[in-house]
């Protein structure tokens, strides 16, 4: 009789010992960090900006700016606290070959340009940040990798967790992850709640560093 209770006991604690409180939560969305799209218009709409340790998803027709976008979070996820960024990295998983270095190069130019006109003084203040307020510099903090089918897409994925563990002391505290288009789902509200609770499942391990 002793064991069953203990049994039933075990599971009940640890549920209740892992419980969060309704201010915690908020406490925690209050607190929580965002990347800057550029856009201040899109960052109202967004809540902020794109929520870290969240899957965001940016659909639209061809052309419309979605490919920018994801160069740009890759970008904009690096600039130094100093100037209000996050001073974090980028893994870009390219599934369309549409990724252009010399676009990723006058982007992080723009983004430069950016920061020293809202942040005129902040190079001076700190090496570190004079030596990232460089393009070459962004660029060598994107981790780039081209896929070409849904089965390579899904072993990536699944890698990130054990490449964040290989690179822990390279890749700092926060990273964006861009998936220029996941493969394997069509257009249909269920394969968008199948692929939600996809990428959710298979970021988990890499959202448990941050």
């Amino acid at each position: 009789m002793g064991d069953q209770s203990g049994s039933r006991n075990g599971p009940q604690q640890k549920y209740v010992s892992g419980a969060q409180n309704a201010w915690d939560m908020f406490s925690d969305e209050l607190s929580q960090k965002h990347i800057t799209t550029g856009s201040g218009d899109l960052n109202d709409i967004l809540g902020g900006g794109i929520h870290c340790k969240e899957v965001t998803e940016i659909g639209g027709v061809p052309g419309v700016g979605k490919t920018q976008l994801g160069i740009q979070l890759a970008i904009n996820v690096q600039i130094p606290v100093e100037c209000g960024g996050l001073g974090g990295k980028a893994v870009y998983i390219d599934t369309e070959g549409s990724f252009m270095v010399e676009r990723v190069y006058q982007i992080a130019e723009g983004c430069i340009r950016d920061i020293l006109e809202h942040f005129p003084h902040s190079h001076e203040k700190s090496s570190s940040v004079q030596k990232q307020l460089q393009p070459e510099r962004f660029l060598a903090d994107i981790y780039y990798f081209r896929i070409c089918s849904y089965t390579e897409q899904i072993a990536v994925i699944n890698y990130m967790e054990k490449f964040l563990r290989e690179h822990k002391d390279d890749i700092i505290m926060h990273a964006s992850f861009v998936i220029s288009q996941f493969f394997g789902f069509q257009c249909t509200t269920t394969d968008l709640v199948f692929k939600s609770k996809d990428l959710a499942i298979y970021f988990a391990g890499a959202y448990s560093y941050y």
